[in-house]
C-alpha cells in the first residue's frame, strides 16, 4: 500500500501546484488545487499512522471530495460561477464526522474485523458507512447528471466539439470515482462477511485517487471555464442572456424580425463563409448580428427546426464536398480538406461528413470525382 500512497501524494502536490501556478486563474482552478491538496494531506495522514477512528483518514475526507467535484463540474458549465456561503453546508458532515473522531479518538468505533459487535459504538458504523455510501453515490449521480445536460446544450453554443468544451474527460473521472469507492464498499463487505484476512479496502480509494491526481494534472491544467472558452474569442457587445430557462415566447422576439435576422445570417453564412472559422460560437455570429445569443438561439431552433452545431457543420459539409471533387484540391489530403471546411478534427469530419452522405470522404471522392 505505502507505495500508492508516495505515487498519490506525489501527483496530487504535484498536480495542487501546477494548478495554483496557473494563470489566469478562475474559482474551478482554486477548487480543483483545493481538491488536490486534499487528497495529498489525506495520504500524507494515512501513511504516517495518524489515524482516525483507528483507520485512515480516507474515513471523513471523502465527504469532502463529493462537494468538490460537484461544484468543480459546476464551476466550469455555470455562468460567472461564484460560490456561496450557503454552499459550505455540504461540508457540514465532513465537520460532524470529523469532530467526532476527536471526540472517540483511540476508541475501536470503525473496527471492521469485528463491525457487527453489538457494542455501544454499532449505532455510529452503521449510520456512518450509510451516510459514506449516500454522500458518494449522490455527489457522483449529480456531477454526471450536470455534465449531461451541458453535453446537450453545448450543441446550442458551439459549432465544435473538443475535450474543454464537451468535458467528457470529467464525465469519465466522475464515473471512475464512484466506480472506485463502490469497488472499496465491496471489498469492505467482503472483508466484513465473508473473509476477515481480506486486504484494506481502503487500496482501492488510495489507486482511484491517484488516478483522479493524473487525469486532473493532465486535463484541470488545460481547462477553462465553457463560457470564458467561448469570449476567449471574441468581445461581447451584446446584452446579457436571459437564464437559459426563460420560455421563447417570453424572448420579446417577433416573428418579423426573426425572419430579418435569418436573412442576414444566411447572407453571413453564405457570402462572408463564416463557417470556416474552426473555433466558431454562436456568441460570434450573434455579435455580428448585433442581438443577443439567446434570439439567434431561438431563430436557428425555431425557423430551422436545428441545434447550432448542424447547423454549421451542414455549411461545413457542403464545403468540403465541393473541395473533395474540385480538381484545384486533387493534392489535398482528407484532412487537410476537413480543416480547411472548418472542421476542427478528422474524427467529427469522417463522423458528420457519412451521417450526412452515407460515404466516408475518402469514398465520395472517389466515387463521385470520376462523373465530374
Amino acid at each position: 500500500m505505502e507505495p500508492v500512497l508516495y505515487i498519490g501524494i506525489t501527483q496530487s502536490i504535484f498536480a495542487g501546484i501546477l494548478i495554483v501556478s496557473k494563470r489566469p486563474q478562475s474559482i474551478s482552478d482554486k477548487i480543483l488545487a483545493s481538491w488536490l491538496f486534499l487528497i495529498g494531506v489525506a495520504m500524507l495522514i494515512t501513511l504516517v499512522n495518524i489515524s482516525i477512528y483507528e483507520v485512515s483518514a480516507f474515513a471523513v475526507f471523502p465527504f469532502i471530495f463529493g462537494p468538490l467535484l460537484y461544484f468543480y463540474s459546476q464551476s466550469l458549465i455555470e455562468e460567472d460561477f461564484s460560490f456561496k456561503k450557503i454552499y459550505y453546508l455540504h461540508f457540514l458532515p465532513f465537520f460532524i464526522l470529523f469532530g467526532l473522531s476527536i471526540g472517540f479518538r483511540g476508541k475501536p468505533v470503525l473496527n471492521l474485523n469485528e463491525f457487527f459487535l453489538d457494542d455501544k459504538y454499532i449505532a455510529l458504523r452503521m449510520i456512518y458507512s450509510l451516510s459514506f455510501f449516500i454522500s458518494i453515490l449522490t455527489y457522483s449521480i449529480l456531477t454526471f447528471i450536470q455534465i449531461n445536460r451541458h453535453q446537450k446544450k453545448v450543441r446550442d453554443l458551439f459549432s465544435y466539439t473538443s475535450q474543454k468544451v464537451t468535458l467528457n474527460w470529467l464525465k469519465i473521472v466522475s464515473i471512475s470515482f464512484f466506480t472506485s469507492y463502490l469497488v472499496m464498499f465491496i471489498a469492505g463487505g467482503i472483508k466484513i462477511l465473508i473473509f476477515s484476512d481480506a486486504p484494506d479496502p481502503t487500496i482501492f480509494s488510495f489507486v482511484g485517487l491517484t488516478f483522479f491526481a493524473f487525469a486532473f494534472s493532465f486535463y484541470g491544467i488545460r481547462q477553462h471555464g465553457i463560457y470564458s472558452e467561448m469570449k476567449s474569442n471574441s468581445v461581447s457587445i451584446i446584452p446579457r442572456e436571459q437564464n437559459s430557462k426563460t420560455k421563447y415566447q417570453k424572448s420579446g422576439l417577433k416573428n418579423v424580425d426573426a425572419d430579418k435576422q435569418l436573412k442576414k445570417l444566411m447572407l453571413l453564412m453564405e457570402e462572408d463563409k463564416h463557417y470556416l472559422n474552426s473555433k466558431l460560437s454562436i456568441q460570434d455570429l450573434a455579435i455580428m448580428l448585433q442581438i443577443p445569443t439567446y434570439h439567434l438561439t431561438q431563430i436557428i431552433n425555431e425557423k430551422l427546426k436545428k441545434n447550432f452545431y448542424t447547423f454549421i457543420n451542414e455549411f461545413r459539409i457542403e464545403e468540403a464536398k465541393e473541395r473533395l471533387l474540385d480538381k484545384k484540391y486533387n493534392h489535398f489530403t482528407l484532412l487537410a480538406i476537413a480543416y480547411e471546411s472548418g472542421f476542427n478534427s478528422k474524427s467529427s469530419f469522417n463522423t458528420l461528413f457519412k451521417n450526412s452522405t452515407g460515404y466516408t470522404p475518402g469514398e465520395y471522392r472517389k466515387k463521385f470525382s470520376e462523373s465530374v
